[in-house]
């Protein structure tokens, strides 16, 4: 299968780390023009997990690809359509998007009762995680549609075992809120080709992950926590499959699992290996 992006736009929001970084870095790597948004920028500021959008966007132009990094607080509206007006001067047109901000990672996602949990938890995910994916899509899908030729693109990034409870309220009702705004959208931009795809990836070595259990991305495997794990370059390969699809309008609007992708496309993770499906344990 295909898999040159040669020529299309991406947006990847929430990008300076985790999925967001991975999914950005396999775009350009499969030649799109890759812009990509977050909070966090310049140098590595102390006291802050390793990534900003500058770093990502060095990695893309030290590889070869081509895109830009804007800095952008997507809980402010008007950050967000400032990114979506840059995008149509510049390119006047949108072929990808890629909603992975989230903010719901500020708090720890424990699993208790939701009476023993902090409220704060609405926010962080709901406010800077749904709310932010579905103004990304407000503002950016007026420019998806007007572009030249069908095939677009619209994913959300999130967690989903065919509807098992993930064991937190907020983040279980946060990420299904997620779903279900991907398959709205798939049925109302049936007409205009553009599919839109819920995408859970499995056990990820994001930073956060790494730090909590005191390792690096060089010694994950001496890890035992971890050997069931993928990078998260695996779920940006998924999202590249997806993209180079011409049949994808036929996955619109169903959750799609990256495991399950690499086996249907026959990509593979970095180290070589098809990672299975990640199942929440019963």
């Amino acid at each position: 299968m295909m898999t040159n992006l040669q020529g299309k736009v991406a947006l990847v929001t929430g990008a300076s780390r985790g999925a967001g970084r991975g999914i950005a870095l396999e775009l350009a790597k499969a030649g799109a023009y890759v812009y990509l948004t977050g909070r966090s920028f310049g140098a590595q500021q102390e006291g802050r997990r390793k990534g900003t959008v500058d770093s990502v966007i060095n990695e893309i132009l030290l590889s070869g690809g081509e895109g830009a990094a804007i800095r952008c607080d997507h809980t402010q509206d008007s950050q967000t359509e400032s990114v979506v007006r840059q995008i149509t001067e510049e390119q006047g047109r949108l072929d990808i998007l890629v909603n992975n901000v989230w903010g719901g990672n500020e708090l720890p996602i424990d699993s208790k009762p939701f009476w023993e949990l902090p409220t704060e938890h609405w926010g962080n995910m709901f406010d800077a995680g749904v709310r932010a994916q579905l103004m990304t899509n407000y503002y950016a899908i007026p420019l998806m549609r007007s572009s030249q030729d069908s095939g677009g693109l619209i994913i959300h990034t999130t967690y989903w075992d065919r509807y098992k409870y993930i064991g937190n309220l907020y983040y279980d009702l946060a990420k299904n809120a997620l779903v279900r705004m991907s398959y709205g959208l798939s049925v109302e931009l049936t007409a205009d080709g553009i599919a839109v795809i819920p995408l859970s990836p499995g056990w990820m070595r994001t930073e956060l992950v790494l730090e909590s259990l005191g390792t690096d991305e060089a010694r994950w495997q001496e890890v035992e926590e971890l050997k069931s794990s993928e990078s998260t370059a695996y779920i940006g390969r998924a999202v590249v499959a997806l993209a180079a699809d011409a049949d994808k309008m036929a996955l619109t609007g169903i959750p799609q699992q990256v495991g399950e992708l690499a086996e249907k496309y026959g990509f593979t993770d970095i180290d070589g290996r098809r990672v299975p499906v990640f199942h929440v344990p019963e």
